[in-house]
């Protein structure tokens, strides 16, 4: 909850700073994408209640620069074509300023293409592929770190874990591929055979 907590606050600041002047009766637009049903339904509901938890406490506070914060949700069904779907809807359908979402590296990175073609930034708050950032797309701001760097936090302790031998068991997404390959980068930077003999 905390990392979407924290990716609301960095996406009422994109709003702050990129939306033209509005009204100041009308409220700051949000739109989450996260997957409210389908095999990961849990997490994105923890998303979606933490967004909630934000929302309501920056209103509480007199909202952002005396607006309301209204959050428009998008259940991409655990499904990176409906996160596509859901992306194209907030920005055309409801206008909202800003995206955060879409939780799975393979729905963020599926949604990447409709922000790229509408210039609508999203703030992406737990994909972890670093194909994400890696691909160039500059409507993406990530607060969460890649493979890549949660890997290189796990390199001072290669030398006390001692391993010498490694193999992987990975779900088959851009997060999962991602996370094997940055895994496995290090384990064989320390010395470790990875794979099977």
């Amino acid at each position: 909850m905390k990392q979407a907590i924290r990716a609301l606050f960095v996406a009422l600041s994109v709003v702050v700073v990129l939306a033209p002047p509005a009204s100041a009766q009308e409220a700051v637009k949000v739109g989450v994408i996260q997957p409210l049903s389908g095999s990961v339904a849990a997490s994105g509901n923890y998303v979606r209640m933490g967004a909630e938890i934000g929302r309501d406490w920056i209103n509480a506070k007199g909202g952002v620069l005396g607006r309301k914060v209204e959050l428009l949700i998008e259940d991409n069904k655990s499904d990176p074509k409906e996160a596509a779907t859901a992306a194209e809807k907030l920005i055309v359908r409801d206008k909202v300023p800003v995206i955060v979402g879409a939780w799975g590296s393979s729905m963020t990175l599926a949604a990447m293409p409709k922000l790229e073609e509408y210039g609508v930034p999203m703030v992406v708050e737990t994909s972890s592929a670093s194909t994400i950032t890696k691909r160039g797309n500059p409507w993406i701001f990530r607060i969460s770190p890649p493979s890549e760097m949660e890997a290189i936090g796990l390199e001072k302790y290669m030398k006390d874990l001692g391993i010498k031998q490694a193999d992987f068991l990975a779900v088959n997404t851009d997060w999962g591929r991602g996370a094997v390959g940055a895994f496995g980068d290090l384990l064989k930077r320390s010395g470790a055979q990875v794979g099977t003999a």
